[in-house]
């Protein structure tokens, strides 16, 4: 799939780990909009990037953003992994998947020789014009985090 960085973010509405609706559209015109897409609650890597995000939760938010994270784990699956490590934003669950194939982060896996479909992490970051302004595909995990924070530093600092 082709990258979707310059273009208009598809919009979704997906339940948090409360069964509360949260849509793309609920920040337009107000925040950037950090949406991160990982492959599976209570893993190693996906641990490090969530408490990552957590650590530098109050740095994005003086720059006027919100930090979505997004897995097909469900709402139970998301409230524990929130409640271990004391995570300050929302996980969203796309258990149909059909949000992930809109942004091209449903992906043929492969892993100890076996094929699966499943998410590829990935993040967006969303202007508050609902543009892709910065797309990471094929995510590592290790200073991930301090990038997406350093590129939207530079767009805020741009924009005043």
């Amino acid at each position: 799939m082709e990258k979707l960085e310059g273009l208009i973010a598809p919009n979704f509405s997906l339940k948090n780990e409360k069964g509360e609706i949260v849509s793309l559209k609920d920040f337009a015109g107000k925040k950037y909009v950090v949406l991160y897409y990982y492959p599976k609650d209570a893993t190693p890597g996906c641990t490090t990037e969530a408490c990552d995000f957590k650590n530098a939760y109050t740095s994005f938010t003086d720059l006027n953003a919100v930090i979505l994270g997004v897995s097909a784990d469900d709402e139970k699956a998301h409230t524990k992994f929130i409640d271990k490590h004391g995570l300050p934003f929302s996980l969203l669950v796309d258990d149909t998947h059909e949000v992930s194939e809109a942004y091209g982060v449903w992906k043929l896996k492969k892993n100890f020789g076996k094929e699966y479909m499943g998410i590829e992490r990935s993040t967006f970051l969303i202007d508050p014009t609902g543009t892709i302004v910065k797309e990471w595909n094929k995510v590592k995990v290790d200073g991930h985090v301090e990038e997406a924070l350093i590129t939207l530093r530079s767009l805020v600092t741009e924009g005043q």
